[in-house]
């Protein structure tokens, strides 16, 4: 299979073996991140480097979590008898979509407890790009797939927003990890309101359980648990104790769910633990969704300025 992430450090693009952590690899081990990438978003690819490429579309920034296994499996040698996948697999490519609403909330699904990977997570949808898809493709697909929304043409923008390097299981205290992937979040801004795109969802009960849409003020919150901390004893101020959700009923019909707000500050558990909780790669996109709209509604702000008013050359 063709590589799907590769990285551009000297001369020509190279494929990143499972075991080799591409943050450290990019950050060339300096600091916490995030790390300014620039990044040639292709078919079914994404190549990557610490300078300009030609060909490079976009800069962006890549970060992982304080506890990545494979930063932490960079700095110890490896014991006798541990067996990673194979060599020969290289980082797989993920996208997921923060879909936006014209209401300024942005869509999050829980993974099913069922599923092998990340059960009970609460994510945005998305998965992995098929080898000739273009990535938005990818990202437009996965949502379709998960929600069963499908957004009209010309009735979205969107924008790259980050890159995050996610491991599966996600610490080493869980055990070695089986899944490598770099993921693209990208901001999908819909001139739909919530009310319109919800009345559209039908979700795919094999991978979604229940969705919800967020606002600022908790997404702010959520996003600043940082993982690698204990989970905060306290709710922020002025955060209400619940955030209304849907959840999928056993006979396929849905119900309100008031999601008890202290759910979506949990932190990333030491031991393995299915529990409820945001990934911490949706945090991360989640600040940069936030960035991203503190920028917008400053541009909006410069652009109500009256304009300058031409002086006719006559």
């Amino acid at each position: 299979a063709a590589a799907r992430v590769l990285l551009l450090l000297s001369g020509r693009p190279e494929s990143v073996s499972f075991a080799q952590s591409v943050c450290g690899l990019l950050g060339a081990g300096s600091g916490l991140g995030p790390w300014p990438t620039h990044c040639g978003l292709k078919r079914g690819q994404l190549v990557l480097s610490d300078k300009p490429f030609p060909g490079a579309s976009a800069r962006l920034p890549l970060q992982r979590p304080p506890f990545c296994p494979f930063a932490a499996l960079d700095q110890q040698p490896r014991a006798p008898g541990v067996e990673l996948p194979p060599n020969g697999r290289g980082v797989d490519l993920g996208v997921a979509v923060i879909l936006q609403s014209s209401d300024q909330t942005v869509l999050l699904t829980r993974r099913t407890s069922t599923l092998n990977v990340s059960p009970n997570l609460w994510v945005p949808p998305g998965g992995h790009v098929e080898p000739d898809e273009e990535l938005l493709d990818g990202g437009l697909r996965e949502l379709w797939e998960e929600s069963g929304l499908q957004l009209p043409q010309g009735q979205f923008s969107w924008v790259p927003l980050g890159l995050w390097e996610s491991a599966y299981p996600p610490k080493l205290s869980w055990g070695l990890p089986k899944y490598h992937h770099i993921v693209l979040y990208i901001l999908v801004i819909s001139q739909e309101s919530q009310q319109q795109l919800q009345a559209r969802i039908q979700p795919n009960a094999g991978e979604v359980s229940a969705f919800m849409w967020l606002g600022p003020d908790i997404a702010a919150a959520v996003a600043a648990t940082e993982d690698g901390t204990e989970t905060p004893k306290h709710l922020p101020q002025d955060l209400p104790s619940s955030v209304p959700a849907v959840e999928l009923k056993e006979n396929g019909g849905v119900q309100p769910l008031a999601l008890p707000t202290s759910t979506l500050l949990r932190t990333t558990p030491a031991t393995a633990d299915s529990r409820e909780r945001v990934s911490t790669g949706t945090k991360f996109a989640l600040t940069l969704w936030l960035q991203h709209l503190g920028r917008a509604s400053k541009e909006e702000q410069s652009v109500d300025l009256p304009p300058h008013l031409p002086t006719l050359g006559i």
